[in-house]
């Protein structure tokens, strides 16, 4: 399965307050724009539970905090049904831009992973995950 995470832009931006874990409840307007990474999901027989490899722009980090690989372990630790894959994502969006190019990419696993097994998550409980 392949699909086309998007980025967005702020239309204006407004930080209401700082909460106790360190980040900021903001007011906002978003709006996607057709600007697109590439994320590809592949199940696999392979008993690593996920292959993941990049190309394009240079994705900083490791592993571990790849927003990608956390949407699938946060998905197979509810669903250990879930079958191993490899996933594979060309990165077009900058990172650090304000863009929400990670936060697209990580929102598309968990939506491609509830399609592709057929998990019969709602929109409410996907975000309930994303926000994790």
């Amino acid at each position: 399965m392949v699909a086309f995470p998007n980025c967005k832009i702020n239309l204006g931006l407004q930080i209401t307050q700082k909460r106790a874990d360190g980040y900021h409840n903001i007011e906002t307007v978003f709006y996607p724009i057709a600007f697109n990474d590439i994320l590809e999901i592949i199940p696999t027989n392979n008993h690593n539970n996920i292959e993941y490899n990049s190309s394009g722009i240079p994705i900083i980090g490791n592993n571990e905090d790849n927003l990608c690989i956390k949407a699938y372990h946060l998905l197979k630790k509810d669903f250990p049904q879930i079958p191993s894959i490899q996933m594979h994502l060309h990165k077009n969006i900058p990172m650090g831009a304000g863009l929400g190019g990670g936060s697209a990419d990580g929102s598309f696993v968990l939506k491609m992973m509830n399609q592709q097994f057929q998990l019969q998550l709602s929109d409410t409980q996907l975000i309930e995950y994303a926000m994790l």
